[in-house]
């Protein structure tokens, strides 16, 4: 199938979800990420923050651990720059304040930004991901071009409610491939 027929079918079966399921499955992939990922020599994480109205996976179950059982990592979120089309990478702890942009995505309000290159696992977000390790997105290419700026060592980690699609038809040449994907049931390698 190609990215808009995904685009179609995998936001409807999220938000689908009850809330009792998201949570749960939400529970379980924070889990298997922390059960199958060696942390002992990432020094930065990225992870997004869930999109509510989009019934995304419920990330602050994992800053949450980091900040409790790893806080010798630093931990960052994205933020939008909407002159230059791309994500910035600020620090985010327990403490920082969030507000919405103008897609009332919550972002942090400091400007404490963090190269990309400094990066050592990203967990991102995603409509559906296949076999091949491809990822079908929003469709704004913010993370592509963030995904492209990372360390060849950065490991990118998708997050996923469900089990991949065989192929993605149109994958593009700009489009970076996930080295895993956590879906509730198992981490796939890709």
């Amino acid at each position: 199938m190609t990215k808009s027929q995904l685009r179609k079918i995998y936001p409807a079966r999220q938000k689908n979800l009850s809330s009792f399921e998201t949570k749960q499955k939400s529970e379980l992939i924070a889990d298997r990420f922390f059960r199958e990922f060696d942390l002992s020599k990432v020094q930065i994480l990225h992870c997004f923050i869930a999109i509510e109205k989009f019934n995304e996976i419920d990330t602050t179950l994992i800053f949450k651990r980091f900040w409790d059982n790893y806080p010798q990592i630093k931990t960052l979120v994205p933020r939008v720059n909407f002159q230059t089309g791309e994500i910035e990478n600020l620090k985010f702890t327990i403490d920082t304040k969030l507000k919405n942009n103008i897609w009332q995505i919550k972002e942090p309000v400091n400007d404490e930004i963090i190269e990309t290159k400094e990066i050592d696992i990203i967990l991102v977000p995603l409509v559906c991901f296949d076999e091949k390790g491809f990822r079908v997105g929003y469709g704004k290419g913010f993370y592509d071009k963030l995904l492209k700026n990372c360390r060849n060592d950065c490991l990118k980690i998708g997050l996923s409610f469900f089990e991949p699609t065989e192929k993605i038809a149109d994958v593009e040449n700009f489009d970076v491939k996930l080295d895993f994907c956590v879906t509730p049931e198992k981490v796939w390698e890709l």
